[in-house]
């Protein structure tokens, strides 16, 4: 069970969903319930299939292109810790016109709830606590992710504006430390890598 909490506490970080509920409220704004309803479904069944599918094909995909878990951790490291100060030093996320019948593929699926930083964590977690753990993990934080977005109203009049915003620069600057510990792992595996094939 340690190992359940172990994956899920990064890719809770990595979705981020009480940051990108202020993205759901405005893209939903005015929407018949229905229709809103209708989006969070989508967006969790797309979110769900992007990362299993991610999960089930990554390790094969790095085979192939003959890239080792060392430099995964590294390369995905570097990536977490430069979306999360990308986040941290911008005044606002920015909402670009989307298809409202299709919104809960593109963007709430993908990229707000499994986006790059989900990836890359999923991959990582892959690779230390096995494929059942991490998609235990992965599954359970998109239904939180969808019961955030079925209780945004309640939850944002509860935060107010300030306290969204403080709990979103939190879950980065984690993110932010979380990229750091990969990277560092990743140099870790180099050198254990090099000492043992001198030796």
């Amino acid at each position: 069970m340690l190992e359940f909490w172990l994956c899920f506490v990064p890719l809770f970080v990595a979705v981020d969903a009480v940051g990108v509920m202020p993205i759901f409220l405005s893209l939903t704004q005015g929407m018949d319930r229905d229709k809103v309803r209708q989006a969070i479904y989508r967006s969790l069944a797309t979110a769900a299939g992007v990362a299993l599918a991610f999960l089930a094909l990554g390790t094969a995909i790095l085979h192939l292109l003959g890239i080792t878990v060392a430099d995964f951790m590294v390369a995905g490291g570097i990536l977490l810790f430069l979306l999360a100060i990308g986040d941290l030093l911008a005044n606002e996320k920015l909402l670009r016109q989307v298809d409202v019948n299709n919104m809960g593929i593109v963007p709430l699926g993908v990229p707000l709830i499994t986006g790059p930083a989900v990836l890359t964590t999923s991959m990582l977690l892959l690779n230390q606590y096995g494929a059942a753990w991490t998609a235990t993990a992965i599954v359970a934080n998109i239904l939180i992710a969808g019961a955030v977005f079925f209780f945004a109203g309640t939850i944002g009049r509860v935060l107010g504006q300030v306290g969204e915003k403080i709990i979103s620069k939190i879950a980065m600057l984690l993110l932010a430390a979380i990229g750091v510990m990969m990277v560092r792992k990743g140099i870790e595996s180099f050198i254990t890598a090099g000492i043992a094939s001198s030796s």
